[in-house]
């Protein structure tokens, strides 16, 4: 219902239940002038910033009657045309962003657009034709001139709530938007220091993101390894599963992207901190943290951080052959790239007593032919020897590195 703009509280943008007036004379919903004193310990009046020296408050009991009268006419849940309901909404979205231009309360109407884009596909375009991402972006970017302050870091958390919600699939200029250098350093520093919702709604938009074929050149340049950081220490979450799974997929395109982003990733200590997840990870995080360490091995930086790693061999071993077809064909992909390039003795003896060697014998048993297998062949006609030499070699393996010949 399109209610009189008088019946509505200058603070929140609602309809007020309990209306009263302060010294200034301007009328507000009590509970929300009450949080402006008293929580907040203002002494302005938030409409007309005028110094306010008595903190009375009264009750509009007319304003309150008009209200209760307006609502008996037609309240609401009176019976609508869909072009009413529509212009309703469209209303109440301008109304709400224009608060957020002029408004010091800018949290409670974001958590309203919130609410009304959230399930509501119309009110998402409406939102989005009314200019109302720029907007928003706009609210965010504060945070990057005053993070210290609490209100400017809350309104920029709720915002990342709303911009959440879009689709950057279907709409271009979403995207366009939030891919901008500004946008995308908010998105990037709630990341790294909100709280845990707003790290949530950060890692979806840059989800989001990657899934919309973004850039990330200008991102890495000015974030770069604390970006990494924060990603990583989100992939280590294990209360939050699904923001873990999406800083994955994030770092996927990422690395995917460039080898400047890889040996970013590895200062940040990707290497040690997905090895260390692998072990216990279910099949999904597994291919995801393989497809990784694959993307980390393929530099130089990569290598040598799997190869210190003391159980970087053992915990891809223990995935191949145990999880799918994919995780086996990239732990044999991380095994010759480590074998290939750094195929020292204690190497190729880890290799051994963590039963790499013995799961690679294993893959020779399959029919046809692969690039898989070709990388086993491969592997062991460099190292044969050498692991036949090694003292810790199982005298039952000898019979069938025949195999390798004939292969």
């Amino acid at each position: 219902m399109d209610y009189p703009l008088d019946f509505r509280c200058p603070i929140s943008m609602e309809v007020m239940e309990d209306p009263v007036t302060i010294a200034t004379g301007m009328t507000y919903e009590r509970k929300n002038i009450e949080k402006w004193f008293f929580a907040y310990k203002k002494k302005t009046c938030p409409a007309t910033m005028q110094s306010v020296e008595s903190f009375g408050i009264t009750p509009n009991h007319t304003l309150k009657r008009l209200i209760i009268t307006w609502q008996s006419k037609g309240g609401p849940g009176t019976p609508s045309s869909e072009s009413r309901k529509s212009t309703e909404r469209h209303d109440e979205i301008v109304s709400l962003l224009e608060a957020l231009e002029s408004s010091p309360f800018k949290v409670t109407s974001l958590k309203k657009l919130r609410s009304m884009i959230e399930t509501d596909d119309e009110a998402k375009a409406d939102f989005v034709q009314s200019g109302g991402i720029g907007i928003v972006v706009q609210i965010a970017s504060q945070v990057l001139e005053d993070g210290s302050d609490f209100s400017i870091f809350r309104a920029c958390e709720e915002a990342l709530g709303v911009l959440h919600q879009l689709s950057l699939s279907t709409e271009a200029k979403t995207l366009e938007t939030l891919s901008k250098p500004e946008a995308v350093k908010c998105v990037t520093a709630m990341l790294q220091r909100g709280s845990a919702e707003a790290r949530s709604h950060a890692i979806i938009i840059l989800r989001n993101m990657a899934q919309s074929e973004t850039h990330w050149t200008f991102i890495l340049q000015d974030h770069g390894i604390d970006l990494f950081k924060s990603l990583l220490e989100l992939v280590s979450d294990e209360i939050c599963t699904r923001a873990s799974s999406y800083a994955l997929e994030v770092l996927v395109e990422m690395l995917s992207a460039s080898k400047k982003s890889r040996v970013r990733a590895i200062e940040a200590g990707a290497v040690c901190v997905l090895v260390e997840l692998l072990p216990e990870s279910n099949r999904s995080k597994s291919e995801k943290i393989l497809m990784l360490l694959k993307l980390l091995c393929e530099c130089a930086e990569g290598r040598l951080a799997m190869v210190d790693h003391g159980m970087g061999i053992a915990a891809v071993t223990k995935k191949m052959l145990n999880v799918s077809n994919a995780a086996t064909k990239l732990s044999v992909k991380i095994l010759w790239l480590i074998g290939s390039f750094h195929p020292s003795e204690r190497v190729l003896e880890e290799m051994l007593i963590y039963g790499s060697v013995k799961k690679l014998l294993a893959l020779l048993h399959i029919d046809g032919r692969s690039s898989t297998k070709e990388k086993v062949i491969k592997m062991f006609k460099m190292h044969c020897n050498s692991w036949q030499r090694c003292p810790c070699f199982p005298n039952e393996m000898k019979d069938y590195l025949g195999m390798v010949n004939s292969a």
